[in-house]
């Protein structure tokens, strides 16, 4: 009732009113944080368990990272169901089960290459239940037109944003109360406390207006998805940047720079908080310049932001690159999940677990050009590779932007 009470305060066409009046957008807005808390727990801690509880050496724990790679192929087997039997909810309590599972089994190794091989078969299905949520609200708004369906895909993604800035704090916090094991198995709860904000909701499967259920069934044509193969490979282009950066910014911010702690505690904190800001900005400048156009401009913040970091050697200009970085992720982490549905729009399970799921290829492509690029280049020269990686994604972004355009131009015609 309190819900509702203070949805009709809201204008009509509001997108917290939409969330606040949907079950399924609520439920998958705490679903989603809570997600984000404990993924982002674990995160900076999972090599540190690796050395410190299973005597893994520094190499052979950031190999574990090279796991993700099965994520992708996991997410698009999982996604491909989903487009074949509507079951976003069914399947995305199997997977939030498997991703619980995952972790306590991690939690528990006794073995170093237990973590190795539970990540690699089992946490890359756990990762689909994000697309899974996402395809479920794509099509409640396809159900339900609205012109604020846009910013309940905003709000919803920020939950997840969220989540990843109250992680790291609480699983740092755990670690240095309790033990690392408790992290995981912490991981593994908020995991399988996914399912409790959606209780048993079920939703009707979606049907493109003017097709037949078999049509929404048969497994999209490779042509088909060669738009959305290319957006994901130009984001993932712009996402290599983010392993190098949280490899090698703190290392040198501390043995080169000097810096304080506090302040670099700053430098790495302040991203995550203009994203947040910038996220409901991006909504209203999508509509005003479009979507593809405005990613094309966040592409090239992270050009600029990459120089920042190679080229002006004192924290003004780090603070800078990160606040630039902001405005990057606010873009690709409010739209990029749209614009991927919109180019599948005939299998969006589908587009959202290839999507999602590529930032598993931006780690391996930044672990290796980071390690390619420190060995031969050095600090803070290594900056220099994802600043030239995000150029050739602008150019891709805008050459898409542009193709668009004409495409549209032709069909009117």
């Amino acid at each position: 009732m309190e819900d509702t009470a203070q949805a009709t305060t809201l204008p009509a066409h509001a997108p917290l009113r939409l969330v606040l009046a949907s079950p399924l957008f609520r439920g998958a807005t705490i679903a989603l944080f809570l997600s984000g808390v404990g993924v982002s727990a674990a995160a900076p801690q999972i090599a540190r368990f690796l050395v410190d509880d299973l005597g893994s050496s520094l190499p052979t724990a950031g190999l574990f990272y090279l796991t993700n790679l099965t994520a992708p192929v996991a997410g698009y087997l999982v996604g491909a169901r989903s487009d074949r039997t509507g079951g976003r909810l069914g399947l995305f309590r199997l997977c939030a089960a498997a991703g619980f599972l995952g972790w306590l089994g991690i939690a528990y190794s006794t073995q170093l290459w237990m973590p190795f091989a539970i990540s690699a078969l089992v946490l890359g299905f756990a990762g689909a239940a994000i697309s899974q949520l996402f395809a479920a609200v794509h099509d409640e708004t396809t159900r339900h037109p609205d012109r604020g369906n846009d910013g309940v895909v905003a709000i919803v993604r920020m939950a997840l944003t969220a989540g990843w800035v109250v992680g790291p704090v609480a699983g740092s916090f755990l670690a240095a109360a309790v033990d690392l094991r408790t992290v995981l198995v912490v991981t593994g709860v908020c995991t399988l406390a996914q399912v409790v904000p959606l209780g048993t909701l079920r939703t009707p499967p979606a049907h493109r207006p003017g097709a037949s259920p078999s049509d929404d069934r048969r497994r999209p044509p490779l042509a088909a998805m060669v738009p959305l193969l290319a957006f994901t490979g130009l984001y993932v282009l712009v996402y290599a940047g983010e392993p190098i950066k949280y490899a090698y910014l703190p290392i040198y911010m501390n043995d080169v720079l000097h810096l304080d702690p506090a302040l670099s505690g700053a430098v790495i904190g302040i991203q995550p908080l203009v994203e947040l800001v910038l996220m409901p900005v991006a909504v209203i400048a999508a509509r005003r310049i479009g979507t593809m156009r405005l990613m094309a401009v966040a592409a090239a913040l992270a050009v600029a932001a990459n120089v920042c970091f190679a080229a002006t050697g004192a924290a003004a200009g780090l603070l800078l690159g990160q606040a630039l970085m902001g405005g990057v992720w606010a873009v690709f982490m409010t739209l990029g999940i749209l614009v991927a549905q919109r180019l599948l729009p005939t299998a969006v399970a589908t587009a959202s677990a290839v999507f999602l799921s590529s930032s598993a290829l931006s780690s391996a492509l930044g672990g290796l050009g980071g390690g390619l690029g420190v060995a031969t280049a050095g600090l803070p020269h290594v900056f220099l590779i994802p600043a030239a990686l995000a150029l050739a994604a602008t150019a891709g972004l805008a050459v898409m932007h542009q193709t668009r355009r004409t495409s549209m131009a032709e069909a009117a015609a």
